[in-house]
């Protein structure tokens, strides 16, 4: 079996080590070289062509950032997983990367402990470097439009979000093309930790007509507004009266995630009953399969991102395969899908 080719970037020279030995130890993993700063990693990626290269944003000479631009330019088929710090800055400059095409990125870990860092770090990269590795495909789906959806369309209240590796770059494909009058709320859980998910608010918030912000404790659920999950909290929605409001909690990770997709899902089921539209794109995993059960059984429908289009066809295929979606749908294909099935719905 061929192995997948990594190339190692970090100015510091115990992180290159680290991570040089965690991948290492993996049968499947070949490390072919390591670099201090972006101008030596462009260099090492032209002469050693990896099929991953690990970046880490903030380095002397050129840093993470420069030298993606140009490896993106020069190799875009090399997968790009940026190391960043779990700062204000380390989170912008991440979803800046990811905007500019980066594959995904791990949090550089805050533990003092080393030896709970280097487990940190190799149960946060090892998966992301793996998934580059498609999946096998599954068998082509029709895509007829489900009799649900047709019988309801512009009766939606609700639209929930699922998605993780990938999820940065395709949201910015979506929410630029969707509507200022977009008639219902969109709640989207993202698997990251605090601090990306409010700048990851902030950057749609600022290429969207629609406002985008992180989501707050209690905050009434209002039509036209997106609510990203904060990284750390799970969150759902209760209904108080006639009002729906956003609960946030800490309970027990899901599927390994917090925030998780089910625990959204589950929720939009339970207050919006067979009025809940659930959409699953790209990410590793299988989060927001159960909860996508639940808002089927309550006669609401699921839609999912196709393999094509996906940075990782890991969540849409899980539901894909459980006979749960009504449409498999390309990203490009998603923005104006969703204008048409909401469209009649007026405010308020």
């Amino acid at each position: 079996m061929k192995k997948i080719r990594v190339l190692v970037v970090d100015d510091s020279s115990l992180i290159r080590k680290v991570i040089t030995d965690i991948l290492s130890k993996n049968s499947e993993i070949e490390v072919v070289g390591t670099a201090k700063d972006g101008k030596e990693a462009i260099e090492k990626a032209e002469e050693l062509q990896p099929d991953v290269i690990t970046l880490d944003v903030e380095m002397p000479v050129m840093d993470g950032l420069s030298a993606l631009k140009i490896l993106r330019q020069r190799m875009p088929r090399v997968k790009v997983i940026m190391f960043s710090s779990l700062t204000q800055e380390g989170a912008k400059a991440t979803i800046e990367a990811l905007s500019l095409g980066a594959y995904d990125f791990v949090p550089k870990p805050s533990t003092r402990s080393f030896l709970e860092s280097i487990k940190k770090i190799e149960s946060d990269l090892l998966p992301k470097i793996k998934s580059v590795i498609p999946l096998k495909e599954i068998k082509p789906i029709l895509k007829a439009k489900s009799s649900i959806l047709e019988n309801k369309k512009g009766a939606f209240k609700i639209c929930g979000i699922g998605v993780s590796t990938g999820g940065p770059q395709t949201l910015m494909q979506i929410f630029p093309k969707l509507p200022k009058d977009f008639p219902v709320p969109i709640l989207i859980v993202q698997h990251m930790p605090p601090i990306f998910t409010q700048h990851l608010a902030e950057r749609l918030n600022s290429i969207s007509t629609l406002e985008v912000k992180e989501a707050e404790q209690g905050e009434l659920v209002r039509d036209g507004v997106v609510y990203i999950a904060p990284g750390d909290y799970h969150m759902e929605v209760k209904k108080e009266g006639t009002k729906v409001k956003i609960f946030l909690h800490q309970g027990p990770l899901r599927n390994y995630c917090r925030p998780s997709v089910d625990e959204l899902f589950e929720s939009l089921a339970e207050v919006y009953n067979g009025y809940a539209l659930g959409l699953i794109l790209t990410g590793m995993g299988y989060d927001g399969k159960e909860g996508s059960q639940k808002i089927k059984e309550k006669g609401g429908i699921i839609l999912a991102q196709d393999a094509q289009s996906s940075v990782v066809f890991g969540m849409p295929k899980v539901v894909i395969e459980a006979g749960l979606v009504d449409e498999v749908l390309n990203l490009s294909e998603i923005p104006q899908r969703l204008i048409e099935i909401f469209k009649g719905r007026s405010n308020g």
